[in-house]
Formats: C-alpha cells, sequence, structure tokens
C-alpha cells in the first residue's frame, strides 16, 4: 500500500526527532470505529433517525430542529458511544509506541477521549475542539463546564429505541445555573466555552518555543479539509517557520502538501492504521513485544 522508501524516510525521521508533535483529525478516529459517515452503523444504532430521512451522524452535527426529546434521545446513545463505550484500538497502542521515548504532544480535533484512552499523557494534549465528557450551557450564561457522564447515564434508560426519543422529560438536562438548554462543550457556535482547554493551549505554545532549535517531526493523520483551520493549517505553518521541522502527513483522500514545504515533507495516501503500522513495524516495535 505504501511505498517501502517512504516508509524507511519516515523510520528515519522518527528516529533522528528530538520531539514529536502528534496533529490527528477524523481519519484516525474511523479506524478506530468512529466513523460519522457510516450510514451502515447509523442505520443498526438509530433506526428512529432513519424513518425521519437522515443517513449518517454527520448529518446531525449542529442541527437544531427538533424536540429536546429527540434531541437528548439521540446525542445521549451517540455520545455515550463514541465517548465513553469506544475502547482501545491498537492503532493509538502502535501511535504511542512510535513515540514514547520522545518528547512529544498531540493535538486532534476529535472529542471522543482516544488517546487518553490509550495511554497517551494527558498533560501532553491539546483538544481545541472540546470534549463530549464535559458539557455547558447554550447561552451561555456562565463558564462553568460539568461532567456529561451522570446526565447521558440517567437519559439512557428511558430512551425508546425505535423512535430515540427520551420517554420520560423529567430526565432532560437544564443548566443548573440558569435553567436553560445546555449542550455538549463541543465548538459549534459563538456559544463554546474554551476555558477548560486555555491551559492545554498554553502548554503546547511553551512546547513549541522549548523545541525551536531541535528536530522536530509533525506526524499529522487523517486531518482533511472539514475544518482545516483546526489542524490542517496549522501543522503546514509550524513546519513551514520550523527550521529543523519536517511533516509526516497521512490522509487517505487528501495526502498533497504545499509547495513550499514540499522539501521537508512526506505524503502517504491510505489509512491511518496501514500507514502507522507500517512505519511501527519498520522500527522494529513488532519484533520488541510491543502492544498490538
Amino acid at each position: 500500500m505504501f511505498d517501502h522508501h517512504d516508509i524507511q524516510r519516515c523510520r528515519d525521521l522518527l528516529q533522528a526527532a528530538d520531539a514529536v508533535l502528534i496533529a490527528a483529525g477524523a481519519g484516525l478516529a474511523i479506524d478506530a470505529g468512529i466513523d460519522y459517515m457510516d450510514s451502515e452503523s447509523f442505520a443498526r444504532d438509530f433506526p428512529g433517525m432513519v424513518k425521519l430521512g437522515f443517513r449518517c451522524r454527520a448529518e446531525l452535527m449542529g442541527y437544531a430542529d427538533w424536540s429536546p426529546e429527540l434531541k437528548w434521545g439521540y446525542l445521549a446513545a451517540n455520545v455515550n458511544q463514541v465517548r465513553f463505550q469506544t475502547p482501545p484500538h491498537p492503532v493509538y497502542a502502535r501511535l504511542l509506541d512510535l513515540v514514547r521515548e520522545k518528547d512529544y504532544f498531540v493535538v486532534t480535533s476529535n472529542v471522543d477521549g482516544l488517546f487518553t484512552k490509550n495511554g497517551f499523557a494527558e498533560d501532553r494534549l491539546f483538544t481545541p475542539q472540546g470534549d463530549y465528557a464535559l458539557m455547558q450551557c447554550q447561552t451561555p450564561c456562565s463558564n462553568a463546564v460539568w461532567p456529561s457522564w451522570p446526565v447521558i447515564e440517567r437519559i439512557l434508560p428511558k430512551i425508546d429505541p425505535a423512535t430515540q426519543k427520551v420517554t420520560d422529560s423529567s430526565v432532560l438536562p437544564r443548566c443548573p445555573n440558569c435553567g436553560e438548554d445546555v449542550i455538549m462543550n463541543v465548538r459549534g457556535g459563538y456559544w463554546f466555552i474554551e476555558d477548560p482547554y486555555r491551559e492545554q493551549a498554553e502548554r503546547l505554545d511553551q512546547w513549541l518555543d522549548n523545541n525551536r532549535e531541535r528536530d522536530l517531526l509533525v506526524l499529522e493523520i487523517g486531518a482533511g479539509f472539514n475544518t482545516p483551520s483546526v489542524i490542517r493549517w496549522p501543522m503546514e505553518r509550524i513546519v513551514h517557520a520550523h527550521p529543523r521541522a519536517h511533516l509526516i502527513r497521512v490522509n487517505l483522500h487528501y495526502p498533497q502538501v504545499p509547495r513550499e514545504i514540499a522539501g521537508k515533507s512526506i505524503s502517504l495516501q491510505g489509512p491511518a492504521m496501514g500507514a502507522v503500522t507500517a512505519i511501527w513495524k519498520e522500527m522494529g516495535l513488532e519484533k520488541s513485544g510491543a502492544l498490538t
């Protein structure tokens, strides 16, 4: 699937790097089983939504024309699956094997918590799009956020599996401060509360500054053009500005890199699992008894 010479070059860059910045988009989550475009799993898990004309989870991102009962019936089930029930996956274990002996940092647009669930250090993580594990007031009336799991746990037993609607309105969440609507603490509008992620951003900025004079490798995986300003374009700017930086871009559909950094980049067109595993094997980690 991948040119062996390119995989060898990736191995050499990883071995030579003093620091590695992992930048991940939806393409990595897809290989772990979270595919918002998958109509087959959507039809299986949300038959009531299919009857209403929806075909996949992506069509419900930002959707607002529904009753509170339908909204929270769907959101509770979806967040439970994505954030709380998705198990650890080998693609993350192998990715961690690649960098566990390095000075690494992770920035991801994914809100599924899979990096920490798979052993990555929480203090080396920046999630600028938010986290499904938190909720907030949609107004918002304050900058407060709170854990989503207690809310999800109350709603799940009250969901009609045929319609996805909540059957007991008493479990529908409201803001504990003002009593208005709440939403998951993920970026989707002007109301998004960024406070929980400011310290993460500051740690990343400090990490980048500390590595300004070192060999830096940016390993970008599955970041396309849905929200390129979050992962894809910032990584290109970092590589362009950093005198000793290189980019490995893994992308199934859009592996291209700008000509300005082409000489500092390697493009691998294919799925995250295939690319990470190819590099993992080339580095001899399979033989060393690393996690599979």
